[in-house]
């Protein structure tokens, strides 16, 4: 696209009250040309906003052109463009223009997007980590938010299989939010992945950005698959457009007694698709597109950390009281007849080695099954 069209698009896009809907439907009534809509607006827009599209303010505009340039990885992708994706064109009010720093050719890989809670258990970080690590291997983009928690283990775990991963954002391409996340940001644009939002240079992070940004999320991909959610979780914001978009749902279940199982039980009753392991997920997409994705061998059960000696026998006996839902020192001690001074050394011990976990409010879970 020539520099005058694409400052066209960018003083649409960057007019007061001109949302995704409004701004493609001009772009439909005028035949493509967004020239034609700042020139003569049509009466259907009201007064004051074919006023100010007939006097812009460009200056968003100019900055965005600045950032554009400054980097010959950024860049600015109109729905008029080869390289916009076919899937998300397709959803209800695709945005229409993406910015985007690193390969935009990324957009148009099959995708599965991961989500979940901002704050997850022990074991729900290593399942997003493990299961975007196996579906990165078996070719599979992952796509998720940058987000602490969830969506940070996901991409971390497509780094690790040498996958690409994306992250859309809920600002603009020049700042990274949350900011601990800079390195994450690089990393993911270093091994090939992007950043995406369709938020002008400079947005800042507000609360109503992110449910437009969870929408991308659903909609470059070919599924969402939901780790741990609480019942009102933001996650389910992007499991509720992805299944208005036609997309399939996954979830991974819980135990009953933890808060963050309970968004996914949902899901679940909703008809979201029950998986267990990686394989479940590359099943489903295999019989709903042809892809070419491998099957990665699966990923050896966790085990305690490597030097770690065999438990002595009081730890053994600790262990065989616990399970894989957080129990507190207090139950422990009533269960295993040990003093709580012992049971605390002996947690810490285990927790070193990899064996168990602490969890919020003092409690602790087993990780594997060694004994």
């Amino acid at each position: 696209m020539d520099a005058d069209r694409l400052r066209d698009w960018l003083t649409l896009w960057h007019s007061p009250g001109l949302g995704a809907h409004t701004f493609n439907q001009l772009i439909e009534a005028t035949d493509g040309r967004p020239e034609q809509a700042l020139r003569d607006p049509p009466a259907w827009l009201g007064a004051d906003l074919r006023a100010t599209l007939r006097r812009p303010d460009r200056s968003g505009v100019e900055r965005d052109l600045v950032w554009r340039e400054s980097d010959p990885g950024n860049h600015i992708i109109t729905r008029a463009d080869a390289a916009y994706p076919q899937l998300l064109a397709a959803i209800p009010d695709p945005p229409p223009l993406l910015y985007v720093h690193g390969d935009p050719g990324r957009l148009n890989d099959p995708q599965l997007a991961l989500v979940g809670s901002r704050n997850p258990t022990r074991p729900g970080r290593d399942n997003a980590f493990e299961f975007a690590r196996y579906l990165a291997a078996a070719g599979l983009t992952l796509t998720s938010g940058l987000a602490l928690g969830v969506d940070a283990a996901g991409h971390q775990g497509a780094l690790k299989a040498d996958g690409y991963t994306l992250a859309v954002m809920g600002t603009g391409l020049d700042r990274v939010y949350p900011a601990r996340h800079r390195d994450l940001a690089h990393a993911i644009v270093a091994a090939g992945g992007a950043l995406v939002s369709e938020l002008p240079v400079g947005s800042p992070p507000r609360a109503e950005h992110f449910p437009r940004r969870n929408r991308i999320i659903s909609g470059l991909s070919l599924g969402v698959l939901v780790v741990e959610a609480a019942l009102r979780s933001g996650s389910l914001i992007t499991a509720r457009a992805a299944l208005e978009q036609g997309r399939e749902v996954f979830a991974i279940p819980g135990s009953i007694h933890n808060p963050l199982a309970r968004g996914c039980h949902a899901l679940i009753r909703q008809g979201a698709k029950l998986v267990e392991t990686g394989g479940d997920v590359l099943e489903e997409l295999h019989a709903l597109a042809s892809i070419a994705l491998s099957q990665p061998d699966p990923p050896a059960p966790a085990t305690a950390a490597a030097g770690a000696v065999r438990p002595s026998p009081e730890q053994r006996k600790l262990l065989e009281q616990m399970g894989y839902e957080p129990v507190t020192v207090d139950q422990l001690v009533t269960a295993s007849g040990l003093t709580p001074e012992a049971v605390s050394s002996m947690l810490l011990i285990l927790e070193l080695e990899g064996r168990v976990a602490s969890q919020a409010g003092g409690a602790y879970l087993r990780l594997n099954d060694e004994v």
